[in-house]
């Protein structure tokens, strides 16, 4: 059997939305992947992965409500692909309330490695599915605006429209 045969089927699709062009990965089950287009190249259009708008519906929906202000939850199957430890900061980071920021020494601290807020600092810029893993929600630990792979711009926009959500 080749690799090519026992890896399950990926698909791709792009979307507009206001911080951007989104990249969205997935198989058959989950969301593996949520990237801003302009920020990285991803290689999305390799031959092992095929265009289909249908596979992401319900992400598609899900961003539609996120952005809009309708909702400010998502419930999707998600599988990013990391380590133990970068899974373990990336489902610390879907702890941190809606509208709300984290250092990157309180999230090393959550997950029971009070020293390891450098580390958390790297898997939070290795997150594979930004703003549904919210990593832009983690924050330099005297409040400052630090690492966003999709830019501080982007950042800045979502941090400012869930704090406006939150208070309304």
């Amino acid at each position: 059997m080749t690799d090519q045969q026992t890896r399950p089927t990926e698909y791709f699709t792009t979307i507009e939305s206001p911080i951007g062009r989104l990249l969205l990965i997935g198989d058959h089950q989950s969301l593996t992947g949520l990237y801003m287009v302009e920020a990285h190249d991803y290689g999305y259009q390799r031959s092992s992965r095929t265009e289909n708008a249908d596979k992401f519906g319900a992400v598609i929906e899900q961003l539609d409500d996120y952005f809009a202000g309708r909702s400010s939850r998502f419930d999707l199957a998600l599988a990013p692909a990391g380590t133990e430890f970068q899974r373990a900061v990336w489902d610390a980071l879907t702890t941190i309330p809606h509208g709300e920021t984290r250092s990157y020494g309180q999230i090393a601290a959550q997950i029971g490695r009070p020293k390891a807020a450098r580390a958390v600092g790297m898997a939070n810029n290795r997150n594979p599915i930004a703003v549904i893993i919210p990593c832009h929600r983690v924050i330099g630990a005297d409040g400052s605006m630090i690492g966003y792979a999709g830019g501080l711009d982007r950042k800045t926009w979502l941090l400012d429209h869930e704090r406006e959500l939150a208070v309304a």
